[in-house]
């Protein structure tokens, strides 16, 4: 027993937790996003590497920045490289805001105006989000 009082497990019991732990909602929901957002990642990057730098190309002369450098004392400095990540977390940022954060605000104000209304109907709901966004 421990200091709780109650039956401490020896042997299979930690196996048991773990499994306890690892099969929980929460971790699984977390590995499920963590996959997720790795593939997401990977268009992005795609995103940015093949449309949006070679728009910028057209504009800025070079298409790729990575090459980009200046030395001062023997020291290089990746100055384009830094453009380019710079480009990709505003890209990242948007879409992430736009496809994410925008919808589930608004999700979140028509669950709100619904618990507020007393008929609760659609037509209520529908008229007052309209009316309260910017």
């Amino acid at each position: 027993m421990d200091r709780a009082g109650s039956v401490v497990k020896v042997g299979g019991g930690l196996l048991d937790e773990f499994k306890a732990f690892v099969f929980r909602g929460n971790v699984v929901d977390l590995a499920v996003a963590f996959v997720v957002a790795m593939a997401f990642q990977r268009v992005i990057t795609s995103m940015v590497d093949d449309i949006i730098m070679p728009i910028i190309g057209i504009f800025g002369g070079a298409p790729d920045f990575t090459a980009n450098t200046f030395t001062i004392n023997g020291s290089d400095f990746y100055w384009g490289n830094f453009v380019t990540q710079l480009i990709s977390f505003l890209i990242i940022a948007a879409v992430v805001y736009f496809f994410v954060v925008k919808p589930m605000n608004l999700m979140m104000t028509k669950v709100r105006v619904i618990k507020e209304t007393p008929t609760g109907t659609e037509t209520v709901t529908e008229t007052t989000v309209k009316d309260t966004q910017p």
